[in-house]
């Protein structure tokens, strides 16, 4: 489990394939490895990867394609959001985050306003029945209260602190993110059915 609040930004620094899965390197300087094991889950833009190898200050993972079907951000060189998995004793400053992304969004706008930033994101039409205004939603693991809602696409806005500590900030129209809906929604919906 995870919080949506981001420890640290890492970059991509090689990309293995083998047989449609890939192995990645993520240079992580200032996430703090020491505390972490081989078997310990980091979310990586909001998916749960689990540590296979840590070389210095960087981590290694394996990303099945089920993983890559579903998620987006893992390219040599990009930018990732990263965050340590959730102790029992830890505060949650954001909202429960399982780290199982449901799929990719797009970016329909992104616009400063006055301090913050406003971002309105397209979800898979399938996501759109869990989202909520004043919900939470985690976008490329950052949990994010959603502002409005119009079918599958939603508003959240971001204030300069998020966009100085996350990705985030590398937004433009077109940029595909990844999204968890919020897991009570989904068990919600399932004892419904």
């Amino acid at each position: 489990m995870f919080t949506g609040i981001i420890g640290a930004v890492g970059s991509v620094t090689e990309v293995v394939q083998s047989d449609g899965d890939i192995r990645i390197r993520i240079a992580a300087s200032t996430l703090g490895l020491d505390d972490v094991s081989l078997g310990d889950s980091i979310a990586v833009n909001g998916s749960c990867l689990t540590v296979v190898a840590i070389e210095d200050k960087t981590f290694l993972v394996d990303i099945s394609q089920e993983t890559l079907r579903c998620t987006t951000g893992f390219a040599n060189g990009a930018e990732v959001n990263l965050e340590k998995a959730l102790r029992l004793s830890d505060r949650l400053g954001g909202h429960l985050v399982s780290g199982h992304v449901d799929g990719i969004g797009e970016v329909i706008r992104f616009d400063q306003v006055g301090e913050s930033w406003w971002l309105r994101i397209r979800a898979p039409v399938q996501l759109g029945k869990y989202i909520a205004r004043k919900g939470s939603i985690t976008v490329n693991g950052v949990s994010l209260t959603v502002n409005k809602v119009d079918g599958s696409e939603f508003d959240v806005n971001l204030i300069p602190h998020t966009l100085d500590v996350t990705t985030l900030k590398h937004l433009k129209q077109g940029s595909q993110v990844n999204l968890e809906v919020d897991l009570i929604a989904r068990y919600v919906e399932r004892l419904g059915s």
